[in-house]
């Protein structure tokens, strides 16, 4: 959408097309029908129309070996290298299995909290075609990348983040890779054109962690849960449950941190993250410092990152921290509109949280969520044709479960006396919500105003 409504505004001769038919797609053709530059062929392909285009531009979750109308297409383009060849803007860029769009999205909080200009984009549904022309060299991009965008930045030289940072990596689309190497290999792009000036933040201890720091010809940061060895330059949390980083300096105190060249200045440890956060749980909580981290090595004031990030409580509708009453925190992650995203919210807990999941099918497979769902504490679903798969999917491995519910206000009653303190509740549905609400923004939004309600300090 974010494509063709970009290049019909430059003038270009558009022809969008999509397997899906016109009636499904109604609400994107209805955003760009006012243009006369654009013709839809939906419901089909035409392997004339990609013979004929000098530019295919091509969505991410389409494969190129194999597809029969991307091999007569004479140029193929992104999104993203779109944006790269036509922007000078710093690029902050993130990937990983998990946590991705938490770590970006807290980034991107922080360069706002400090008074940068910046924005933020990529896999967390934002096209940085839709803010390309509004950034300088001075306007930080925030980037979240999946596997498969990275896949499609491969030969693309001006790919160069001045920063990057590679959450912890996890089996996930095997389906489409076949193996873990392959799925890491493509992560492996994000640091291909990376030098020794640009700094690449990844996990440390582990197997993948390992193979980035020594692939990598960026300057390393580790990160990890607990203290990192004395010599290891990076973030982890120490015993007094305060965040730190190490960098080394020119000088200690260096309020600017900007690494000098390898192997020359003092390591300095700066505190970034403290035990007030309101962020809690350990795998959120290392999101956040490793965000903390990327603020440091981009010269935000080191004596007040910690004081920003603290306040840090989450994006709005994306694992948003929202309240606390009795000990019980509660999260919004509506935004969670695919199974796997849900599962992605029951492992970013250290202790299993209260799941409120369920929706509108999309014809996504329920399996993944399925499987995942005695990592929750307990769960309770909200109802909708989703729903009706994923409680076949329940009751075929014995996974208890509450409702479904028609709404959050008996729902939340019949929740609150199960409830302990130190709970975390989080709704993370894994399915669309139009057959209960107007759409994510709204279940989100009813979800904390029926919490706030019900739930006082």
């Amino acid at each position: 959408l974010a494509s063709a409504d970009f290049f019909a505004r430059h003038g270009a001769q558009v022809t969008v097309t999509d397997l899906k038919s016109a009636e499904t797609l109604a609400p994107s053709v209805n955003k760009l029908k006012h243009f006369p530059n654009i013709r839809f062929v939906l419901g089909e392909h035409r392997i004339e129309d990609f013979k004929t285009a000098d530019v295919v531009i091509k969505n991410p979750g389409v494969k190129r070996e194999g597809n029969i109308y991307l091999e007569e297409a004479k140029h193929i383009e992104t999104d993203i290298s779109v944006f790269l060849s036509l922007s000078k803007a710093p690029l902050i860029a993130v990937t990983g299995s998990k946590g991705k769009s938490s770590t970006a999205s807290a980034i991107y909080y922080g360069l706002q909290a400090f008074g940068y200009t910046s924005f933020l984009g990529g896999n967390i549904t934002v096209s940085p075609l839709t803010f390309v022309e509004k950034t300088r060299r001075d306007t930080p991009v925030v980037l979240e990348l999946s596997s498969w965008q990275l896949a499609d930045l491969k030969s693309v030289k001006s790919f160069k983040p001045d920063i990057a940072v590679i959450t912890p990596i996890m089996e996930d689309h095997l389906n489409w890779y076949g193996t873990m190497e392959k799925y890491v290999s493509d992560k492996k792009i994000i640091y291909k054109n990376m030098s020794e000036q640009d700094s690449l933040i990844c996990s440390y201890g582990d197997k993948w962690g390992d193979i980035f720091a020594q692939e990598s010809g960026a300057h390393i940061y580790r990160y990890d849960a607990v203290p990192l060895p004395d010599n290891i330059e990076g973030a982890f949390f120490a015993a007094d449950s305060n965040g730190y980083c190490r960098i080394a300096l020119e000088k200690s105190g260096n309020s600017a941190v900007k690494r000098p060249e390898a192997g020359k200045g003092t390591l300095h440890q700066i505190k970034l993250l403290s035990h007030k956060s309101r962020i809690s749980g350990i795998k959120l909580r290392q999101n956040v410092l490793n965000a903390a981290s990327v603020l440091a090595l981009y010269g935000a004031p080191e004596d007040k990152i910690a004081d920003i990030m603290d306040d840090f409580g989450g994006i709005a509708h994306r694992m948003e921290f929202f309240h606390e009453a009795e000990g019980i925190r509660f999260y919004n992650d509506s935004a969670s509109t695919v199974p796997e995203a849900a599962v992605a919210a029951l492992e970013a807990f250290s202790e299993p949280p209260v799941l409120i999941c369920g929706g509108t099918n999309k014809n996504l497979n329920f399996t993944p969520l399925a499987e995942n769902a005695s990592k929750a504490k307990s769960l309770y679903l909200l109802g909708g044709s989703g729903t009706d798969i994923l409680i076949k999917l329940l009751k075929a491995r014995n996974i208890p479960y509450y409702g479904p519910y028609a709404g959050f206000n008996t729902l939340l009653q019949d929740m609150k006396p199960n409830l302990e303190k130190g709970d975390a509740v989080v709704l993370s549905p894994g399915a669309a919500s139009f057959e209960l609400f107007t759409n994510e923004f709204d279940r989100g939004n009813q979800f904390k105003e029926r919490v706030l309600a019900r739930f006082t300090k």
